[in-house]
């Protein structure tokens, strides 16, 4: 059973090019199912003791839509929230929709099965003073991960890059005395974001007090390197907002995309364009963006200093 998830899970990297965090999610989801369907009897009831191994699914042909429905019970019943529970169903009715594509199994148990309506939330962000506070932090150390820390959250506020797109630059990247940083997208598109000039004196603070004692190779290429000297993972990343976002107690749930959606709250509020604001995230679609337009109205923000647009 499982060959067949990594199977399907090479064909979303190698065709679809899906990123390394969607195929994880997948991974993770498609295992959760299996280990469902192998831990309960043919009626998706939890297996006893003395239940026999017969009653049990063991391979993909065999599954059937109760099993699929008793999925979905169990995932509600563990307390999901909706969204995940939406995006579980969604990533098991993709992967059965494969299975008949390759024809392995000959009919889809999750046929016009609906999954849990989500409905939009909005995303949370920080006010203008979190903001202030948690770039505030690392200045506080002279250390190189302070000084790494720093450029890393100035230039994701001062720019609104998703945390995966910050991660993989590399140092020709990024222009500090120009004032523009040039990044890859969803779907390999690439964009030039202008940096405000007190980001960008920040980033090359970095370059020439922190990251040379940081990197251990000269043909290291990554901007921002962990202490081992190798490319930053978003995990780390996430794990260093974290300690910053406890130190200035917070009460919003600080994610990877926080100082992203913060910073699209902010411009908003401070009167820049919606076309504008969408081609500085690089959203396909300015319906993305304008969800964001709600939580300028929420807020009544200070105007930020240099409020960045997009060049000619």
């Amino acid at each position: 059973m499982q060959q067949a998830i990594e199977d399907y899970l090479g064909l979303l990297t190698a065709n679809r090019g899906f990123s390394d965090n969607t195929v994880a999610a997948y991974r993770n989801d498609l295992t959760q199912f299996e280990r469902f369907l192998l831990n309960t009897d043919a009626r998706g009831l939890a297996k006893t003791a003395s239940s026999s191994a017969a009653g049990s699914i063991i391979d993909w042909p065999e599954v059937t839509r109760v099993q699929v429905l008793a999925f979905v019970l169990f995932l509600k019943d563990k307390r999901y929230a909706t969204s995940t529970v939406a995006r579980k169903v969604a990533a098991v009715k993709s992967f059965f929709h494969y299975l008949v594509a390759e024809g392995i199994i000959k009919t889809d148990p999750t046929e016009n099965l609906d999954s849990p309506k989500v409905g939009k939330t909005l995303p949370r962000t920080l006010t203008v003073e979190e903001v202030d506070r948690l770039l505030e932090m690392p200045l506080r150390s002279t250390t190189p991960e302070g000084i790494r820390d720093s450029a890393m959250l100035q230039l994701l506020y001062a720019t609104g890059m998703r945390v995966s797109e910050m991660i993989a630059l590399n140092v020709d990247d990024i222009n500090c005395s120009a004032g523009y940083v040039r990044c890859v997208g969803k779907s390999g598109k690439e964009r030039i974001i202008p940096v405000r000039a007190e980001s960008a004196q920040v980033v090359e603070n970095y370059l020439e007090n922190g990251r040379p004692h940081l990197v251990k190779t000269r043909d290291e290429r990554a901007l921002f390197v962990n202490h081992r000297g190798d490319r930053l993972t978003r995990q780390g990343f996430w794990l260093i907002v974290k300690t910053y976002a406890r130190a200035i107690g917070t009460e919003t749930n600080i994610t990877p995309h926080t100082l992203r959606h913060s910073f699209a709250a902010h411009q908003l509020s401070s009167g820049a364009r919606l076309e504008d604001v969408r081609q500085l995230l690089g959203h396909a679609s300015i319906s993305t963006t304008q969800i964001y337009t709600q939580l300028a109205g929420l807020q009544r923000q200070k105007p930020m200093d240099e409020a960045a647009t997009v060049p000619n």
